[in-house]
Formats: structure tokens, C-alpha cells, sequence
């Protein structure tokens, strides 16, 4: 069904009977926010740890180290590192949102499976097969700058996904040029959001090493005023002590990031190329040099996102979804283990023997229940007719029971036979009845 229970954020069909809007039936896993002007990920929550690891350390900052550095500077240059540090907590918070409340470059799920001209399977149709039998191809071979590069078909999304293109199991999207999901920023890191993360992490490490630098220009102050060793003027400071500590462990994590990132824009790898294909052991298609590599990701303007999360849902658009079911192409796990591939769930199969074993059980219970009935009938009323709309539901129910296990059904299928067996219990009443009252006449 195309349109899943709303989220919240009112306003949809129910108001003035308008259709709802794009975000209130999206069918990922994203959250939006202000009316689908701002998208994010399911573990969005993770952005305000995020954002406390930021502000708390540059608070302590500025109110024990930097409001008392202000007045050591000559020509009031002490000002400036205050006014350096806020500034640069804004611009980095600014990349932050930036990175987690835009579109990474999701691309748009199709509505049914591709047509059968553009499958690369035209010639079976000529061994005979109708187009019920055909089978999407898991995977296609497309060229990159001479290289062959397979392509494979993504069933949540029914596309074919575009080369550097992956499927994000949490926020449950194909995204473009797809990096990674990072959880610090809770969300997906792809085409349209990379150069903002990058510039996130970088400035986050100068903003560890500001802070950890000019907590050492006070410590080196207070040593210089006091004439005292400098583990004396490290216990002057203690909020310094902390930062110091916590920048150190911060600016590992953070700066080896920016570095693992530079290497790979200069290769012109994502992460999941990095870990999967191993382009060091062969021919990277994407790198055009390190110049080229690096003009791409920061010089090139932005595309546009492929999804219009404030408009109207086309009519026409439900009513395809609600089609598409009836189409006979299969998809390339068709046949196979059933399991979401993309999200790695375990697959159980088609044919499950304990499953056909259990129908089978079910189908012989209630055969055995049935002739059972039947016999007390007969034996109550040996003689007795029955009219000629019973013997039609009697065939009719045996039918029903000889294609247990070749119809899916099942339910519908109990439901008649509990009709006909009370049908029949009746029957036999009133035969006894009839039999009572003729003895006594």
C-alpha cells in the first residue's frame, strides 16, 4: 500500500481533502522536521550527544580559561580568543546541521519493477516465455571510464542502482555516491552532504586544537606570574587540566578521521569502496588525479535534491502502487530464501518442509474430523436425502480440502468448512427429529 499511516506533522488528506505531502507518506526511515523542510535520520537523537560534546567543553573554555586571558594580551587582543572560539563553535555547528538535516542523495523509489524493454533478457522471450516467467537480472554491467562495472538491482527501491549507489539499511534509502551512515551526525553520508562532513570533522580538530593550545598559554601564564613550577600552575587551573585531557582524546578520534578522509578524496574512494572493493589491489575507475579528485568535492556545485518532500502526492501515483502487485515479472530473489538482502535479515525459505508438514497435518485433521461428522450423520438418519444445494456445498467443501496445499488461502477455506460441518450437525438434528416423531405416530 503506497501510503502508510502519517506522521506526525498534520495537515495532510484529512485536512479540506488535499493529498498528503511527500514526507507524510515517505516510505524510509527518516524523520522530518518542520514540515519536511528538514530531513534526518531514525537515530536523529544522537545529534544532541553530538552537539553536548561540542558546546560543553568551549562553555568551560570560555568561562575559567578565556575570560581570564582576555586582559593578558597587550592592545586588547585578548578579546580575540573569545571571539574566535564562538565564532568557530557557530561555523562548526552550522556544517553540523548542514550534514545531518539535508538530503544525502536519496533516490527515489520506483512505483514497479522495470519495463520489460529495458531488461537485458529480450531474447528468452523468443525461447517461449511469457512475460510471467521472466526474472530481473541480479546484476548489470555498465561502463565507467572503460571499466566495467556491475550494478545490481535493489528490490526495496525496484531500481537499478546507479554506479557508487548503496542501499543505507537504517534509514532504509539508495543513496547516491554512498559513504557511510554515520551515527554522530544521525545520518546517511552521500553526494549531497560529503563536503559538508568533511568540513564538519576538519573543524571540529581545530577547534580541539585551539582549545587545547590556548588552555597551555594560560597554564604557561599563570606559571610565568607566580614564578612556580608548572605542575603548581596546572593546579591553579584545574578546568584546564580537563580540557587538556579531554581535546587529547577527542582530536585522536576526530583528526585520525580527517586524515583517513583526505586519503580517500584524494583517491576518489567513499568508505564503502574502501572496505568492500579494496581499489589498492586494483584500477579505481572514479580517480582522475589528486587535483581533479579534490575540485570535484569541493568546487563542483551541489545537484539538486531528487525529492520534493513538501509536495503533493500525484493521485495517479497511489494508484499504481496499488497495481503494481498484479505485474508478472519476478524479482532476482524470486524463488530464493525470503529476506530483506538489503537490511542482512535471516532469510527463511519458500518451501519451508516444516511448513508443508504442518499444512499436511492440517489438511488430515480436519479430513478425519469431517468423516467423522459424516458417519454420525448417516448412522442417525440412514435413509435421509439431502437437498441438492448441501450436495453442492458437500463437493464444493471436498474440493476445497483435495487443493489444501496448492491454494494460499488457508483461512478462507477453514472458515467454509466450520460452515458446512455446522450445516450438517444440523441436518442430523432435524433428521432425528423426524425419526422420533414418526416412531411415535
Amino acid at each position: 500500500m503506497y501510503v502508510p499511516p502519517s506522521r506526525g506533522g498534520g495537515g495532510g488528506a484529512a485536512g479540506g481533502g488535499e493529498q498528503p505531502r511527500v514526507y507524510q507518506v515517505w516510505r524510509g526511515s527518516n524523520e522530518f522536521f518542520l514540515q519536511g523542510r528538514f530531513i534526518f535520520g531514525p537515530d536523529v537523537r544522537s545529534l544532541f550527544l553530538t552537539i553536548f560534546l561540542i558546546l560543553a567543553p568551549v562553555l568551560v573554555f570560555c568561562i575559567f580559561v578565556a575570560r581570564h586571558l582576555i586582559n593578558d594580551f597587550p592592545d586588547h587582543w585578548g578579546v580575540s580568543v573569545m571571539v574566535v572560539v564562538v565564532v568557530f563553535t557557530i561555523y562548526d555547528l552550522t556544517l553540523l546541521l548542514l550534514t545531518s538535516g539535508r538530503d544525502p542523495g536519496i533516490i527515489p523509489r520506483n512505483t514497479h519493477p522495470p519495463e520489460p524493454e529495458s531488461i537485458d533478457g529480450g531474447s528468452d522471450m523468443g525461447n517461449g516465455q511469457t512475460p510471467q516467467q521472466l526474472r530481473l537480472p541480479r546484476t548489470k554491467d555498465v561502463f565507467v571510464n572503460g571499466v566495467i562495472v556491475k550494478v545490481k538491482y535493489c528490490d526495496t527501491c525496484m531500481l537499478y542502482r546507479p554506479p557508487r549507489c548503496s542501499h543505507c539499511s537504517i534509514c532504509n534509502n539508495c543513496v547516491e555516491r554512498f559513504d557511510h551512515h554515520c551515527p554522530w551526525v544521525g545520518q546517511c553520508i552521500g553526494r549531497r552532504n560529503y563536503r559538508f562532513f568533511y568540513m564538519f570533522v576538519f573543524s571540529t580538530t581545530l577547534l580541539c586544537l585551539y582549545v587545547f593550545g590556548f588552555c597551555w598559554v594560560y597554564i604557561v601564564k599563570i606559571r610565568d606570574a607566580e614564578n612556580s613550577t608548572i605542575w603548581k600552575a596546572m593546579l591553579k587551573t584545574p578546568a584546564s587540566i580537563v580540557l587538556i585531557i579531554y581535546c587529547f582524546i577527542c582530536v585522536w578520534f576526530v583528526g585520525g578521521l580527517s586524515v583517513f578522509h583526505f586519503y580517500l578524496m584524494s583517491t576518489n574512494q567513499t568508505t564503502y569502496e574502501n572496505f568492500r572493493y579494496r581499489y589498492d589491489r586494483r584500477a579505481n575507475p572514479y580517480n582522475r588525479g589528486m587535483v581533479n579528485n579534490f575540485l570535484e568535492i569541493f568546487c563542483t556545485a551541489i545537484p539538486p535534491s531528487k525529492n520534493n518532500f513538501r509536495a503533493r502526492v500525484p493521485v495517479d501515483q497511489g494508484l499504481q502502487q496499488t497495481r503494481t502487485p498484479a505485474r508478472g515479472f519476478m524479482s532476482p530473489n524470486m524463488g530464493k530464501p525470503v529476506g530483506d538482502l538489503e537490511l542482512g535479515r535471516k532469510p527463511v525459505s519458500w518451501d519451508e518442509p516444516r511448513s508443508a508438514a504442518d499444512i499436511r497435518d492440517l489438511e488430515v485433521g480436519l479430513g478425519g474430523l469431517l468423516d467423522e461428522k459424516e458417519g454420525r450423520i448417516a448412522h442417525a438418519s440412514p435413509d435421509l436425502s439431502l437437498p441438492g444445494e448441501l450436495v453442492e456445498g458437500r463437493a464444493g467443501m471436498h474440493s476445497r480440502r483435495s487443493s489444501w496445499g496448492h491454494r494460499s488461502g488457508t483461512s478462507e477455506s477453514m472458515d467454509s468448512i466450520a460452515v458446512q460441518m455446522g450445516t450438517e450437525a444440523n441436518w442430523g438434528s432435524i433428521s432425528s427429529g423426524h425419526g422420533t416423531t414418526s416412531s411415535t405416530h
